[in-house]
């Protein structure tokens, strides 16, 4: 069963800090696909693909290893 899960994401200001979220996201168990929209200065979103469960401590770590803030977590 595939899904997808919708990351709002604080603190992302260019290509790089989209890599390093990428880079982390794409490290948890279950993840198949991750695409981040960046907005400079605002909210960035990152819709994530999963093969199966992923627990939203999940996603909330792998943001705050890459040095963001996870604000919302969206199914």
């Amino acid at each position: 069963m595939s899904s997808s899960i919708t990351l709002k994401i604080d603190g992302l200001t260019c290509g790089h800090c989209v890599s390093s979220v990428t880079e982390e996201l794409q490290e948890i168990a279950g993840v198949s696909a991750v695409e981040v929209d960046l907005v400079v200065g605002g909210t960035s979103t990152a819709t994530v693909a999963t093969e199966t469960q992923v627990e939203n401590s999940a996603f909330e770590a792998a943001i705050s290893e890459a040095g963001y803030n996870l604000i919302s977590v969206d199914a």
